[in-house]
């Protein structure tokens, strides 16, 4: 989405607040935009947030780790990539009081790497943790990007971590020069995070947006148009932009010739 985002980026800001960080993808952007500013992030998932901890504060434990787990997981065949998979999934569902916080933190993140496209998902089978299924498992010669962790690393360092819930985060350290940028989990959404992120959080949401037009901040509200006019009727239409979007994961449709991916169209709520 930032290619299409680039038109309406802001220029400047002086604070880069996310408060549904996930994957931390706008975050990069803002980030290489203005490394000058100050930086807040928050998600309410603390294995998410526990991944970020570790490689703000324990990057070589961290990494020690991930090789351990790469150099077990890189010499295997497909199925046996699978099976390894899965039993060291189980192990993080059920037995991981045995690892230190780092390194539970970096078998998520290995597992997360492994993973379908990369994606949270909860599953009862595996003890209301991290659930989501293998992936295509065609790593060649490495499972994660070295530089790419030690550059979150130096990028974390001045950077304000929580584990919140969003609105007090938006409410409380959004000022007139900020850009607050809120990818909450979509309407009517596959993955939802084992969240119960309904209407009424929406509107929260939408709250959010409203004092960062109240206070002069750059605002923006991602989510997925679903149809029904519930963005339009709730914000200024001059202040929605749409982007039409194809979704790989979690929309897929089924035709006769199996699964295709589904066109779908993505709304964004701005505050300029």
């Amino acid at each position: 989405m930032l290619k299409k985002y680039a038109p309406y980026m802001p220029e400047t800001f002086d604070k880069y607040i996310e408060p549904f960080f996930g994957g931390g993808a706008m975050f990069i952007w803002a980030y290489k935009k203005n490394p000058k500013a100050q930086f807040i992030i928050n998600d309410n998932n603390p294995s998410i947030v526990s991944v970020y901890h570790a490689i703000k504060y324990n990057l070589g434990p961290f990494q020690l780790r991930l090789d351990e787990l790469e150099k077990q997981y890189l010499p295997l065949d497909h199925a046996d990539r699978k099976r390894w998979f899965y039993a060291l999934r189980h192990e993080h569902a059920y037995d991981f009081e045995k690892w230190s916080k780092t390194e539970e933190a970096a078998t998520l993140y290995f597992l997360m790497k492994t993973a379908f496209n990369g994606i949270w998902q909860i599953n009862k089978n595996t003890n209301n943790r991290f659930g989501t299924p293998f992936g295509l498992g065609k790593q060649k010669d490495k499972v994660y990007d070295r530089e790419i962790v030690k550059w979150w690393h130096e990028a974390l360092q001045d950077t304000i971590i929580f584990c919140n819930d969003f609105e007090p985060v938006v409410r409380e350290h959004a000022s007139q020069n900020s850009f607050v940028f809120m990818d909450p989990p979509y309407r009517d959404s596959f993955t939802q995070y084992n969240t119960d992120f309904n209407d009424f959080e929406q509107e929260r949401v939408i709250g959010c947006l409203q004092h960062c037009s109240d206070i002069g901040a750059t605002g923006w509200l991602s989510n997925r148009d679903s149809g029904d006019n519930y963005f339009e009727d709730r914000w200024d239409s001059d202040k929605i932009k749409y982007f039409d979007v194809t979704y790989t994961a979690g929309r897929r449709k089924k035709t006769e010739n199996g699964f295709v991916a589904k066109p779908a169209k993505e709304v964004l709520l701005t505050t300029k």
